[in-house]
């Protein structure tokens, strides 16, 4: 998180009119991105350096920007001829990635909080996912035998469900609003350096092409990006896919559980052929193939690739994930059994855990990255202040 006086410095310059300064990361990634504006080698691997020749110079803002979006492909430090051990040492992605988790602290809110994306590691993930079940089994003992099942595999017979809404939903709307407040702040910031308009509807409809496609996951030749040898590969796409579709597919269980509940009067549990047990069954399972191939590829990455000191935080997020959805498969193959209170505890641990970490963890790099997008569909129609190369 920033020094009070580095805020105060910033608040002055823009008041001033002035360029606000920028930090030993960002300094970097405007070193490099001049060099790179040089060679253009990359123009065509990703969404970075066509904007990036739109630029003469590259103040904070801009980096800002061009950080978030950076999808970490790679495939530029492969190609580049300066990469180390040249004296020009350009390597793209290790810069990018340095710059974008300090946006994520820089732009959290409430900012005090902004310190929690240092501290988010795989222990710390898994730590407060089983202290949650612990307390949960606790709550559960205190109130019967935790080895005992319920007529028709009722969890609400464990945990009333207005105590669940009680506990999730204020958590729920506390995530959604500290990621629009962050996301607001850095919309706001990156919007006047991306053109100042608005987005119209068909720069909406790219961005959100680009964002559920992951397009800049291919290398920029359709073939995929290396990840820790210089064979290209699609692997990262497609498991960034199971886990993103499968997350989608469990919100989207819970949401129809949720109408049937308050609108119709249907009462969970589920049973097949159930839309919410459909849903739910086929996310699960597509969440667990997602991040366990994401895990793998993780670990064996090189590490020239990004920024180390976030890998933790990235190890955590995939965690929660995984432990989520197979707390939540584990549940609905346990639910007529004695083991049902005891699964119900992790699995309601293992979510709240997820929920809990979401505004201050990995999950905010797709929504800094969607509003990257958005913004660059946005500049891209415009013309270009520059007017050189291929422009």
């Amino acid at each position: 998180m920033q020094s009070l006086e580095a805020l105060t410095r910033d608040a002055r310059a823009l008041a001033q009119g002035e360029a606000v300064p920028a930090t030993g990361p960002e300094a970097e990634v405007a070193r490099q991105l001049q060099i790179c504006n040089a060679c253009r080698y990359c123009e065509g691997f990703c969404a970075v350096f066509p904007a990036m020749t739109r630029r003469l110079e590259f103040p904070k803002a801009d980096v800002h920007f061009l950080a978030n979006l950076c999808h970490n492909c790679g495939a530029c430090l492969h190609a580049c001829q300066y990469a180390p051990p040249h004296d020009f040492a350009i390597n793209v992605p290790k810069a990018m990635a340095q710059v974008r988790g300090q946006t994520y602290a820089d732009y959290a809110w409430p900012p005090a909080l902004g310190r929690l994306y240092q501290r988010n590691g795989l222990v710390l993930s898994v730590a407060l996912a089983l202290g949650l079940a612990l307390f949960l089994l606790l709550a559960a003992a205190l109130q019967g035998s935790l080895w005992a099942g319920a007529p028709r595999g009722d969890f609400y017979r464990v945990f009333p469900h207005q105590l669940l809404v009680g506990i999730f939903l204020p958590v729920f709307a506390f995530v959604v609003f500290a990621l629009g407040m962050g996301v607001r702040r850095f919309w706001r910031d990156i919007k006047p350096v991306t053109g100042g308009v608005d987005v119209a509807a068909p720069a909406a409809a790219e961005a959100t092409h680009d964002v559920l496609r992951l397009k800049y996951l291919d290398g920029g030749h359709g073939e995929g990006c290396p990840n820790e040898d210089d064979a290209y590969t699609l692997s990262r796409r497609r498991f960034h896919h199971l886990s993103f579709y499968g997350f989608l597919l469990c919100f989207a269980a819970t949401s129809v559980g949720t109408l049937y509940h308050y609108l119709f009067g249907w009462v969970a549990p589920y049973d097949l052929p159930s839309l919410p047990k459909l849903l739910g069954g086929a996310g699960g399972a597509m969440l667990m193939l997602g991040t366990a191939g994401l895990w793998r590829l993780n670990r064996r990455r090189d590490p020239a690739h990004g920024d180390r000191a976030h890998k933790p935080m990235d190890l955590g997020f995939i965690a929660l994930l995984f432990l989520t959805a197979l707390t939540g498969l584990l549940l609905w193959w346990g639910r007529g059994t004695p083991a049902m209170t005891v699964l119900l505890c992790a699995h309601l641990g293992a979510v709240m855990a997820l929920f809990a970490t979401l505004p201050y963890g990995k999950f905010a790099h797709g929504v800094f990255r969607t509003a990257a997008l958005l913004r660059f569909a946005v500049e891209k129609r415009l013309p270009n202040p520059v007017g050189l190369g291929a422009d």
